[in-house]
């Protein structure tokens, strides 16, 4: 058996990261945390092999997280979770020992793929005999290679949700539904249903804002 650290500042995407992690066979959820230090303290306790690790967490990021795991030498491995693309980001993340790296949003059947080959990596350099140059490949290859992702759901359109994930995201402060909707020109119910889709994906990060009127106002930042 597998165990696996979620890690998430987000509760709600923490919660469905975890079941997803339950649902592969051969995988449990060790725990979850929602920091840097929460993290490395069950880590340290022992009895995690696996660390599905956001990038954006308060205080330490992810990607400094991992670097501790490596400066004080614990046998942990990362794959890092995170809505970040920037080519600087992955090639940072690779250089501090991350084992992969994926894209938020994304489905079960990718987590599943990429948990599956983890598991068939594991296996083949478990202590035992030499390998050869083929199973090395055929396991690297495995953890690497992609997982068809699933089409968006009906009425969606991946280019209109990348285009609100890339409005919100490139903000400083908070955005409102309707100044994503001015911004895409789209609508604003439209706005509101990808926003939803996005923050339950755990793309963007939904905020309530109570103002006089008692009524929360629903803002959006980047994941």
């Amino acid at each position: 058996m597998i165990d696996v650290l979620v890690v998430d500042d987000d509760f709600y995407v923490a919660k469905i990261n975890a079941h997803y992690v339950s649902e592969v066979p051969g995988f449990r959820v060790a725990g979850i945390a929602h920091s840097a230090a929460p993290a490395l303290a069950a880590v340290e306790r022992g009895g995690v092999d696996l660390v599905l690790l956001d990038q954006h967490l308060p205080i330490e990021t992810g990607l400094a997280l991992t670097r501790r795991f490596r400066a004080l030498q614990l046998d942990v491995d990362v794959i890092m979770v995170t809505a970040d693309r920037r080519p600087a980001s992955v090639r940072a993340a690779l250089r501090a020992g991350v084992l992969h790296y994926l894209v938020k949003p994304f489905t079960i059947e990718t987590l599943r793929g990429k948990l599956e080959a983890y598991a068939e990596l594991r296996a083949t350099i478990a202590e035992g005999e030499e390998l050869d140059q083929a199973r090395i490949d055929r396991a690297l290859g495995a953890l690497r290679a992609s997982v068809a992702p699933r089409a968006m759901p009906k009425g969606y359109s991946e280019r209109t949700a990348e285009l609100i994930t890339r409005i919100v995201s490139d903000e400083a402060r908070q955005v409102s539904a309707q100044e994503v909707s001015e911004r895409a020109r789209i609508s604003r119910s439209t706005a509101q249903r990808y926003l939803k889709f996005l923050s339950e994906a755990g793309t963007v990060q939904l905020t309530l804002r109570y103002g006089d009127s008692g009524r929360p106002e629903h803002m959006y930042s980047g994941s």
